[in-house]
């Protein structure tokens, strides 16, 4: 399964859960919720994983966590908030570069449709 078709699976999933319990909660709530939807799906998750960066022969083992990573390949990033800004997107354009992965969802369940709260962040070209 390539990084696009996993994105299909995420996307539609947090549509519907949007749609389900509507914006507003805590971002922790929807990020069980959404893992337990992609895990029935089929799709292998990680939630809250420790990612390790190497700096200057100084390794980190927790430079910082992602919220959910799918199949080793895509990074989820949830929030709960007005809008996504662009720090935002940098935020998870870092963590794409630091991974070596190359996809990344910004999900807003704080907007008021799913759609208008879905960014999607790309590190270089997917097939």
């Amino acid at each position: 399964m390539n990084e696009n078709e996993i994105g299909a699976m995420v996307v539609n999933c947090a549509v519907r859960l949007h749609r389900d319990l509507g914006p507003g909660l805590l971002e922790s709530v929807y990020e069980v919720i959404l893992a337990k939807q992609l895990q029935t799906a089929g799709l292998k998750v990680k939630v809250q994983a420790p990612i390790p960066i190497e700096f200057e022969r100084m390794r980190f083992s927790e430079a910082f966590r992602a919220d959910i990573i799918v199949e080793g390949r895509v990074i989820l990033e949830l929030k709960s908030v007005e809008k996504i800004t662009r720090a935002h997107r940098k935020q998870v354009l870092t963590y794409l570069k630091l991974t070596g992965m190359k996809l990344g969802f910004i999900l807003n369940f704080g907007a008021a449709t799913m759609r208008e709260g879905i960014a999607r962040i790309i590190n270089g070209t997917i097939t």
